[in-house]
């Protein structure tokens, strides 16, 4: 069985290993055994509230608890941006007009911004292949939500998720060989690894603050703008069902899309609810309704939250779940859990 689970310093050699498949483009999940052992660190220490929330790094695995093996890993940041810098290009227009000449013109531009400093920033997500099927996926991208309706005191007010941009069969950044490889005369993979490390002085340094015209970018760089990586295409779409949205700011590197919006939005703020959990034998068959849906439950323990993905479904504030279902969740007959119906409810409008 499958259960996402608050990380702990045991992971560590697991976690090398989940990095080791990521490949590039995801700066906040690279294979080097120092930068995770840290960055484990600060995770230990958010679940134990003994560094500020601003500084707070939530990181969460997804066990296999019939192997022991780790499945996946995804993570909330509290703030982005406070220690170091927090870059963006931010889509904008500029209007040129003569009436003398009637002309008219209106041109995208791109503006080095730091607008986003301060957000919460959902990151991370990687999912094993072998373990890419069913509700996998969900389950470890949406655990964060339930994680934020849980605990939305610890957050800011406006989330974002920076999507790994567009790559070609190469592992080139169209965007970055047509604009970034102008100002900083080195490989992508080379700036990649260089900011994963935190190293990003040199952004500001070498970046012009002037906009720039998308227009004088080659064809192959516009395209791309805004376009996330094949492989990020599925993780877009489960954030845009929770209530996450494109305003057009993109990643200075690759152009991927950052999406945002105000936690108080979420579909989990809105539609999760807590339940008590009642009694249900571990050999007793449950009975679904015709309508039976799977749902997200969480326990409600910051220093150990655990999240499951059910059959079972809560009626009238109440949670039948089995045996094996509580001992991963490690709650009790009685506990309170949250809960979360797995996809957005279709609203009919009368």
């Amino acid at each position: 069985m499958l259960v996402v689970r608050a990380i702990n310093a045991s992971d560590l050699d697991a976690l090398y290993g989940l990095a080791s498949q990521v490949g590039t483009g995801m700066t906040t999940l690279k294979p080097d055994m120092t930068m995770l052992g840290d960055r484990l660190g600060v995770a230990c220490a958010s679940f134990a509230e003994t560094i500020p929330p601003e500084k707070r790094d939530y990181m969460f695995v997804m066990e296999d608890t019939d192997s022991g093996r780790l499945a996946g890993v995804c993570a909330i940041k509290g703030a982005v941006g406070l220690d170091e810098p927090f870059y963006n290009y931010r889509i904008g227009t500029l209007v040129h007009s003569s009436r003398e000449l009637d002309v008219f013109t209106r041109m995208e531009t791109l503006y080095l911004s730091n607008d986003l400093t301060g957000s919460t920033e959902l990151c991370s997500l990687f999912l094993h292949p072998d373990y890419r099927s069913g509700n996998n996926g969900k389950l470890l991208s949406k655990s964060r939500f339930l994680f934020i309706a849980q605990f939305p005191h610890l957050f800011t007010e406006k989330l974002i998720a920076e999507m790994r941009g567009y790559q070609a069969q190469d592992g080139s950044s169209p965007f970055y060989e047509g604009l970034g490889r102008h100002f900083f005369k080195m490989d992508f993979h080379h700036v990649d690894d260089l900011t994963s490390l935190g190293k990003k002085s040199f952004i500001a340094e070498l970046m012009p603050r002037q906009p720039m015209y998308v227009a004088y970018l080659p064809d192959e760089a516009q395209e791309v703008i805004g376009k996330v990586h094949l492989s990020t295409a599925p993780a877009r779409r489960l954030l845009e069902q929770e209530g996450l949205h494109f305003e057009g700011y993109v990643d200075i590197f690759d152009a991927g899309p950052v999406l945002q919006a105000r936690v108080s939005e979420l579909r989990a703020m809105r539609d999760s609810l807590p339940a008590v959990l009642e009694a249900q034998g571990s050999g007793q068959a449950c009975a679904l309704p015709a309508d039976a849906e799977p749902y997200l439950v969480s326990n409600t323990d910051l220093k150990d939250f655990r999240m499951i993905v059910t059959d079972a479904m809560p009626q009238g504030g109440k949670l039948a779940l089995h045996d094996d279902e509580l001992h991963l969740l490690r709650c009790r007959h009685g506990d309170t859990v949250r809960t979360l119906s797995l996809n957005p409810r279709k609203h009919t409008h009368v």
